[in-house]
């Protein structure tokens, strides 16, 4: 099988690592892709949102899969704009249509949604401009902390979760007017939800799914989850505190609610759903959705899957995920992503990676490119090395190892990642 998969993260390195295990793969292309990609696959220079040269690739190189790693060209359309192409009509997509996108496209479609399928979530209210009085008014009715959210997609920087009720009105007015541009010309005020959160993910042909795995990831730059939020700078899988009766109630009242809802809803959803949940005293309630998997969490999720990726894709793209056989580790896997210095904010680039003995650790690229020789940073998140164990303790010891291994102008990492779930029973 021919297969081009699209993005230039740790989560596509993670996604064509387990691809490139299959004996169904002939012929892998990760566009643009990084330096650690380029190990294992072809990079042709394709940026995720072209579209039209996306196409044309698909009909010169005969790929006969696509995997969209990222939100963007979901969002934006690239399943359809494929689907209307006559030359297409083989082809196999993993990633839903614009329609479907919609769950991680915009707030307030998903709040709808989640509320005409009785899924639990936070009450909420969607505001306009037009709207402003009834957003301070919601406001004022609700207990602190305050969650604000952009409706569209703002680079992962659209949620604000605030203090004060002075701070939640005056940062109310600076999305509406324009802060998040476009993304936040519509704001979803949320009931703050208290406990702890895990993201679970799933694979689905639009009628069966299957349950890839838990994990935690560590959005704040800082130990101790302080300072700046991230693209994420760790995670763990599976969660100790998701046990069978936890991991049955977000089965029974969220996942398959979902699959069964976009069904009822006429809506042919065909990849991957990433729940952002919060454990409020063993209850689970949706934070929101995505679309396609998240990064780092990828990282440790895909590690933990036994069974042929590129099978279960191909059952997925023909509806047949119902016959496919899943399995998975039962070791923990763990990661710790390296970031450059000044990330989240301004950051280097550039800089020679220097990458040592790192023995069994999984070493995913992120922000990386090659300049001849030499492997470079060219992202603000630049690697994510990661472990098995027996326990979480085990995997995080076998990671920070690795940690110690890999060296770069600046280079930070937490050093706490996994350590508040020790209270919890280890696996």
């Amino acid at each position: 099988m021919k297969v081009l998969l699209l993005g230039s993260g740790g989560r596509e390195h993670a996604l064509a690592w387990k691809m490139a295990q299959s004996d169904q793969l002939e012929k892998l292309y990760v566009a643009p892709g990084n330096a650690g990609t380029a190990e294992i696959a072809g990079s042709p220079d394709l940026a995720v949102n072209d579209f039209v040269g996306i196409a044309e690739f698909i009909a010169k190189e005969g790929i006969e899969l696509l995997v969209v790693g990222p939100e963007d060209p979901l969002v934006g359309g690239i399943r359809d704009f494929l689907e209307a192409d006559g030359r297409f009509a083989n082809l196999m997509i993993i990633g839903p249509g614009k329609s479907g996108a919609r769950l991680e496209g915009s707030k307030d479609f998903a709040k709808e949604f989640m509320l005409r399928h009785h899924i639990p979530t936070a009450a909420y209210r969607t505001i306009t401009a037009e709207k402003l009085e009834e957003g301070r008014a919601f406001l004022r009715g609700l207990t602190p902390p305050y969650v604000l959210k952009a409706d569209g997609l703002a680079a992962g920087k659209g949620v604000l979760i605030l203090d004060t009720l002075q701070e939640a009105e005056r940062e109310l007015e600076e999305m509406l007017a324009g802060k998040f541009g476009k993304a936040s010309s519509r704001v979803v005020i949320e009931e703050y939800l208290s406990g702890i959160e895990i993201s679970v993910f799933a694979l689905t042909d639009g009628t069966y799914y299957k349950v890839l795995g838990s994990a935690k990831d560590y959005k704040r730059i800082g130990e101790g989850d302080t300072g700046l939020n991230t693209g994420g700078m760790g995670a763990v899988s599976p969660v100790p505190f998701a046990d069978e009766a936890f991991n049955h109630k977000v089965e029974e009242r969220i996942i398959a609610p979902t699959v069964n809802g976009l069904k009822a809803d006429g809506i042919d959803y065909k990849g991957f759903l990433f729940f952002g949940l919060m454990n409020c005293g063993g209850e689970p309630k949706v934070i929101e959705y995505n679309v396609r998997m998240g990064d780092p969490e990828t990282e440790v999720v895909m590690p933990r899957i036994s069974s042929d990726l590129l099978r279960l894709f191909e059952a997925t793209a023909r509806g047949t995920l119902s016959e496919a056989a899943f399995e998975t580790d039962p070791r923990s896997c763990v990661t710790v992503m390296l970031v450059a210095g000044g990330y989240p904010e301004n950051y280097r680039k550039g800089d020679t990676i220097q990458i040592g003995n790192t023995g069994e650790c999984l070493v995913f690229q992120a922000g990386t490119k090659r300049i001849g020789e030499k492997v470079v940073t060219n992202g603000g998140r630049v690697m994510a090395v990661g472990s098995y164990g027996k326990t979480i303790r085990e995997a995080l010891e076998e990671a920070y190892r690795g940690v110690s291994q890999i060296g770069f102008q600046g280079n930070y990492f937490r050093k706490d990642v996994g350590q508040d779930l020790m209270k919890f029973t280890e696996r």
